[in-house]
Order: structure tokens, then C-alpha cells, then sequence
């Protein structure tokens, strides 16, 4: 197994859905098997915009728990904690926070755009301007060399490099290293709806917990083409959903390539199509449900994982925040 750590993780302000699955939970999985791997549920991240009901954020965290372990994240081979249960990540961003300018914090493109969509104005608060700062704590903190995020997610690592580079240079230390993006092969899945990206607050998810109707009835609901109203009328592949689903979960490509062809050509009806993409989906999450029901009989179990996950990562956290305290000259 390489030495490199990877961080990773997920805000936990909802159940997981198949866009993380695609996006991150696959590569979690493989990833694991190669690498020291931290995976985090961003409680404290979660919130930065939900603070007024930080219940929901409880509530979730074992939702999401839940999700890693039924979807295959082995608690043997990654190491899942809470961040909240890692003061020294809160100890860490205060030490960050004079290392980089609040005009920094407001050029960071990911956080402009995260700004305006949530329409914040003049009730921006600092713990969401910061919150890359503390980003670039959850991944020092562990000595994080590999960040697998989106392209959105870019400015967050450098940004994060930025701030090793300042602390190492300021305190004349190589105790922090810079971290590298790994970015997905595919990095987004699109929402039912068609729009460029499945959310929870979009409300166009097909969420891992969902039941086999669920699934069947969110398909049924899909973007395909709008301009293909007949059966006999050809169809176009381009933006259509439903065939960009099943280019990623089903496991005949050759049969889909000749769905494509039939729909290009005319003949073959959007109903059709969709209920072999349900199909194919409860085939795929079926032991993904089974086994998250499991686990949901003793969720005191789960939570006992979760808790050794931290109690483990606060060790590492521990002897870093050692070494920064060594070389900032506060190790009194």
C-alpha cells in the first residue's frame, strides 16, 4: 500500500445520491485498496449554512455513514471520522487564518459563485468566507497529499497550497506538504431534470436509499428529448438523460448502442428506454439497499465505527499539531 494519504469526504446535510457515487464514492472504493485514506463527514463544513438547524446536520451524519459502509467503503481500509471530533482541525484554522487576507478569501472563484447562488449580500458570515481556510486544515491535518474533488473544487487546493507555502516559509519548517486534486474520470452526473449537476436542494436526485418505485417512478420523470414526441419521430442521444445514465450503470454496452441507433432512427419510444434504465438502477443499488437496511437495525454499530475512525485520525492530528506548534515556537 502507497504511503500517500488521501483526504476526502462529504458535508453531511442529506443521504447520498448516485452523482456522489459517481463523482467520488467509485473512487473511494477502488482508492482504498492502494492508499491511506481518510474519509471525513463535514459536520462542521455542513454548518456553515445550516447553523440555524444543526439537528439536520446530526441527524445526517449517520445518513451518511450509512451510505459509505453499504456502498462498500471498508472501515479496515479507510479510516471515516467526524470533523467536528477533531478540535485540532479547529485549532489549526486559527493558526491559517493569519496566513491569508480576507480579499484572498473573496477572489477564491468557487467561493464568489457559492456566494452569489446563495444570495448572501451583506449577511455573509465569516465562518463561510473562511471556511477554505479550515479546508486546508481537514487536509494538513493529516498530512493529505492526494484530494480527489471536482474541477469546481480547484481553487480550494490552491488555496491550500498557498497557505503551506506561507507556513513552511514563515516558520522555516517542511512539516506541511502540498496536496494534489485527483480529479474523477467522470466528475458529474447530471440531475433527472437535465440540469448540470444532481443536487439534494434541486430536488433532481436519485438518492442510494431510495426503494425500487422511487427509482422507477424519478426515471419515469426524466429529461430525454424534448422534440421527440412520437414513437416513430427520431430522437436525439445529445443531453438526453436517460441514455447518458446508461452509459454509466449498464453493463451491456453493445445493447445501448443499439438502443441509441433505434432512437436516432425512430421507432423506439422514451417509456421504453426508461424502464430498462430502472432496471438497470435497482439492479445496481438493490444490494446497496439490502445492506444498508442492515446496518440501519444497529445503527449504534455504525456509529461505533465512525467513532474509532476518529479516535484514530485524532492521533494523527495530534502528533501534527506537534510538529506545527514545534515549529511556530509554541510547543511551551
Amino acid at each position: 500500500m502507497s504511503q500517500e494519504i488521501i483526504l476526502t469526504g462529504d458535508r453531511p446535510t442529506g443521504p447520498l445520491h448516485l452523482g456522489h457515487y459517481v463523482g467520488s464514492l467509485c473512487n473511494r472504493i477502488r482508492l482504498q485498496d492502494t492508499y491511506k485514506q481518510f474519509v471525513m463527514i463535514a459536520d462542521v463544513q455542513a454548518l456553515t449554512d445550516n447553523y440555524e438547524t444543526p439537528d439536520k446536520v446530526r441527524k445526517n451524519v449517520l445518513e451518511v455513514a450509512l451510505d459509505y459502509l453499504a456502498v462498500g467503503i471498508n472501515p479496515n481500509k479507510s479510516t471515516i471520522f467526524i470533523q467536528s471530533m477533531i478540535p485540532e482541525i479547529a485549532e489549526l484554522t486559527v493558526f491559517y487564518l493569519n496566513l491569508v487576507t480576507v480579499a484572498r478569501l473573496r477572489r477564491n472563484p468557487t467561493v464568489k459563485t457559492e456566494i452569489a447562488q446563495k444570495g448572501y449580500g451583506e449577511h455573509l458570515t465569516a465562518g463561510f468566507l473562511m471556511y477554505p481556510v479550515s479546508q486546508a486544515a481537514d487536509i494538513t491535518v493529516v498530512k493529505g497529499a492526494i484530494v480527489p474533488v471536482g474541477e469546481d473544487q480547484l481553487p480550494m487546493i490552491e488555496q491550500t497550497n498557498e497557505i503551506v507555502r506561507a507556513f513552511n516559509r514563515i516558520y522555516n519548517t517542511d512539516v506541511l506538504k502540498e496536496a494534489k486534486a485527483l480529479i474523477p474520470k467522470v466528475a458529474r452526473l447530471s440531475g433527472i431534470d437535465g440540469k448540470a449537476k444532481m443536487s439534494k436542494s434541486l430536488g433532481n436526485a436519485i438518492f442510494l436509499s431510495d426503494s425500487a418505485d422511487v427509482v422507477a417512478k424519478k426515471v419515469m420523470q426524466m429529461y430525454t428529448d424534448p422534440d421527440h414526441i412520437r414513437v416513430e419521430d427520431p430522437g436525439k442521444i445529445e443531453g438526453n438523460v436517460v441514455f447518458s445514465y446508461l452509459d454509466i450503470f449498464d453493463t451491456d454496452q453493445d445493447e445501448v448502442q443499439k438502443l441509441k441507433e433505434h432512437y436516432q432512427r425512430g421507432g423506439l419510444g422514451d417509456v421504453k428506454v426508461k424502464r430498462r434504465l430502472a432496471d438497470v438502477l435497482n439492479t445496481f443499488l438493490d444490494p446497496i439497499r439490502t445492506k444498508r437496511a442492515q446496518l440501519a437495525c444497529d445503527p449504534q454499530v455504525v456509529m461505533d465505527i465512525v467513532l474509532e475512525g476518529t479516535r484514530q485520525t485524532r492521533l494523527v492530528a495530534q502528533q501534527t499539531m506537534h510538529e506545527v506548534r514545534k515549529a511556530m515556537h509554541l510547543d511551551y
